[in-house]
């Protein structure tokens, strides 16, 4: 294949929405790097974790066609009763290094190259998994394009502390580095393909998408199948499966709940909807939470409008004031605690404590049946979220 550089047109529509909120006004004098910190969970277990290399030998890979077979690194989050352990390393420096470069933006000059690799977590790695037999909910999570499987840490380690096991999924070619136990490191392949002639940024996009349903897939094969990958694998009750993403990953969740049954419940943040939801609808339950100038009623993405009527079961439509589209990750928080400020409204860990509890309200409702009064008005606790109402092209 012949490459170019990562802003081709076909891939604008998926790195605008990554580079262009990481361009966004910073402070002019950024405050010394310290070290950075996902906030301790709110629930009341332990957590563990574990990562898994899997490999889908039924199909090639969908940007390297050389690579026969479709290998992706999954982490898990799970509750334990482990009082000790090593603490989980967040990313590897060259994966830090990468991730801070590939934005393009001057201001993250000034942070060191290695330095969110220094991020403290709060789960024990590969500590011992608890729960009783099929009683765990399980919920899959993935990032945004470019991004890492770790971008979502905080929400997966607090969802973990409330009894969930989570999966987020590296989309191997589809990161700035995906490390693999061998020590190999692939990068964003997919960022180099140069389209077709008649091809349209939508037409690579909706690839993802498709591409991103069957990871999904073949990550709950692996999880629930008959020949399960992991040890806790029993503790996961099938009947109990969503699926939340950012960006990217986000607007996966309708194509994955519509090819895969098994997925019950969906969540996109912040994501554009590259491939319609087709006129006979979609009706498990979706949550849309996004930043206001993209995702309100009048806001520049109108994927939203257009697929809201579509959406027949039970739904919600949240903006969040003050929001950039990595507050909808552990990096518009960690970026602050190294001294840059993206320009967003939300200050200290607030991105992720509104992120986290909105999500696990939802999960909670739609896989334990639990009543949320939450999802049914604006919060005085969460003054930031509304709930919008396309047909009146307000949010409250």
């Amino acid at each position: 294949m012949r490459r170019k550089p990562v802003l081709l047109t076909a891939i604008a529509g998926l790195l605008a929405l990554t580079a262009s909120t990481f361009s966004a006004p910073a402070s002019a004098a950024a405050a010394a790097p310290s070290t950075p910190y996902l906030p301790k969970p709110t629930g009341p277990h332990r957590v563990g974790t574990t990562s898994l290399h899997l490999t889908d030998t039924s199909r090639p890979d969908p940007w390297v066609p050389t690579a026969k077979a479709r290998e992706l690194m999954v982490s898990l989050w799970y509750p334990t009763t482990a009082r000790t352990g090593r603490r989980a390393p967040y990313i590897t420096p060259k994966e830090s290094e990468l991730l801070l470069k590939g934005q393009g933006m001057q201001e993250l000059e000034k942070i060191p190259p290695e330095a969110l690799s220094r991020t403290r977590t709060n789960a024990f790695t590969d500590a011992k998994p608890a729960g009783r037999r099929h009683s765990l909910p399980l919920v899959v999570l993935s990032p945004g394009f470019t991004w890492y499987r770790s971008s979502l840490t905080g929400l997966a380690e607090d969802l973990a502390s409330s009894g969930y096991v989570v999966a987020s999924i590296d989309h191997t070619y589809e990161t700035f580095a995906t490390t693999f136990p061998d020590g190999r490191v692939t990068t964003c392949a997919a960022c180099e393909i140069e389209p077709d002639d008649d091809a349209t940024p939508d037409d690579f996009g909706r690839k993802v998408m498709r591409s991103r349903a069957a990871d999904v897939s073949f990550v709950l094969d692996e999880l629930t199948g008959p020949d399960p990958k992991w040890k806790g694998s029993t503790l996961i009750d099938p009947s109990r499966i969503a699926m939340a993403g950012q960006s990217a990953g986000g607007a996966a969740a309708p194509e994955t709940m519509l090819t895969d049954s098994r997925v019950r419940a969906g969540i996109n943040m912040d994501g554009r909807m590259f491939l319609p939801i087709p006129e006979t609808g979609l009706a498990r339950p979706f949550l849309l939470m996004g930043d206001q100038e993209q995702h309100s009623p009048e806001g520049l993405d109108d994927t939203w409008k257009r697929d809201w009527d579509r959406m027949t079961g039970w739904k919600r439509w949240l903006t969040v004031e003050g929001a950039l589209h990595p507050s909808f990750t552990d990096y518009d928080m960690l970026i602050q605690q190294l001294g840059v400020d993206l320009g967003g409204g939300l200050k200290g860990t607030r991105s992720v404590d509104v992120t986290r509890r909105y999500v696990r309200a939802f999960l909670d409702l739609h896989l334990r049946g639990k009543p949320q009064p939450l999802l049914d008005k604006p919060s005085a606790r969460y003054p930031e979220v509304r709930f919008c109402s396309p047909p009146l092209k307000t949010c409250r």
